[in-house]
């Protein structure tokens, strides 16, 4: 039995992963300088090239079979 990641699978996570760290972005750079439109600026900044590169991550991962068993049957790629 193959095991295939789903493009929508991987696009849901990554849009639920920046969310949180939109979040936390926004709150660090607030609580450091106290100024809305900075925090703002960052997070917006950060979430394009961070959700990029999460996604392309999470991609290159699906393709890894270490760490996956299937059936009970641990992957060949120990």
């Amino acid at each position: 039995m193959s095991r295939t990641v789903k493009l929508r699978r991987s696009v849901v996570k990554a849009i639920t992963y920046r969310i949180i760290i939109l979040c936390l972005d926004f709150l660090t750079i607030y609580l450091f300088t106290g100024e809305v439109r900075v925090a703002l600026g960052f997070m917006i900044v950060s979430n394009i090239y961070t959700t990029i590169g999460y996604f392309l991550h999470e991609r290159a991962w699906s393709r890894i079979h270490w760490g996956i068993e299937e059936d009970g049957q641990p992957s060949l790629n120990k």
